[in-house]
C-alpha cells in the first residue's frame, strides 16, 4: 500500500495529467504567438514589396508590373472621353484637377474580374477626396458592361471604346496600352503618373499610387 506521500496527487493518475496540462498550456502559449505572427503577416506582401522598393518600378512574381513616373519625365496631359455604358458622355475636362484612375478592361478578361473588387474598394475609399475613377472598356457593348458591373459590384462609370478606340488612342503618346487589364493613375494635371500592367494585385497597391499623386503640389 502506498504511503500518503507516495500516492499520485488526486486527479493526476501516474502524473500524466499534470504533464498533459503543462503540454496544453505550452500549446496555448505557442498558439497565441502563432496567431500574433499570422496577424503580423496579414499585411499585403505585394504591396509591402512595392512600398519597400525605389518607387520607380516593380515586377511581381506573377507578372504584375507597377511603374511610377517622375514628374519631370511625364508627358503632356491626356485629353480623352467617350460614351459611357449609361449612355451619358464623359469628358476628361469634367475631372480636371482630380487624381484620376483609368482602368482598361473588358468583361471576358479573367484578370479584370479578379481585380474588380479591389478597384471598387479603392473607389469607395477615395470618393469625395479629389479622386475620380473611370473605366475604358475596349471590347464590349454597353449591355455587357452593365451586366459585369452588376455582377461584380462596380459603381464607377466606363467608356465604351470598342466602336471608335478613341479613348485608348488618346493615351498612345503617353503610354502604350497593350495588355488588359492596364490601370493608369493620372496626376492633377492629367498626366500619366503611374501605370499598373496586369491585375492590380490588391487595393493597397493602387491606394499607394493614388496617395503619392495626391501628395504632389501640382
Amino acid at each position: 500500500m502506498l504511503s500518503r506521500s507516495s500516492r499520485p496527487p488526486r486527479g493526476l493518475p501516474d502524473g500524466r495529467t499534470r504533464r498533459h496540462r503543462t503540454a496544453r498550456l505550452i500549446a496555448a502559449v505557442l498558439g497565441v504567438g502563432l496567431a500574433t505572427g499570422l496577424a503580423a503577416c496579414a499585411s499585403d506582401p505585394v504591396a509591402d514589396q512595392y512600398r519597400n522598393g525605389d518607387n520607380k518600378g516593380y515586377i511581381g512574381s506573377d507578372g504584375l508590373r507597377v511603374d511610377e513616373i517622375k514628374a519631370a519625365d511625364r508627358t503632356k496631359p491626356v485629353t480623352f472621353g467617350g460614351v459611357l455604358e449609361t449612355g451619358k458622355t464623359f469628358d476628361s475636362k469634367s475631372v480636371a484637377g482630380d487624381v484620376t484612375v483609368v482602368n482598361f478592361w473588358y468583361a471576358a478578361c479573367g484578370p479584370c474580374r479578379v481585380e474588380a473588387k479591389d478597384l471598387e474598394t479603392a473607389w469607395q475609399k477615395y470618393q469625395g477626396k479629389g479622386v475620380s475613377f473611370v473605366g475604358v472598356n475596349t471590347y464590349d457593348q454597353a449591355d455587357t458592361a452593365n451586366s459585369f458591373n452588376q455582377k461584380y459590384g462596380v459603381s464607377y462609370p466606363s467608356i465604351i471604346d470598342v466602336n471608335t478606340g478613341a479613348a485608348k488612342l488618346a493615351f498612345a503618346e503617353s503610354t502604350s496600352i497593350q495588355a488588359t487589364p492596364t490601370t493608369l493613375v493620372l496626376d492633377k494635371q492629367g498626366r500619366v503618373a503611374a501605370r499598373v500592367i496586369g491585375p492590380i494585385g490588391s487595393a493597397s497597391i493602387l491606394e499607394t499610387l493614388i496617395d503619392d499623386a495626391l501628395k504632389e503640389t501640382s
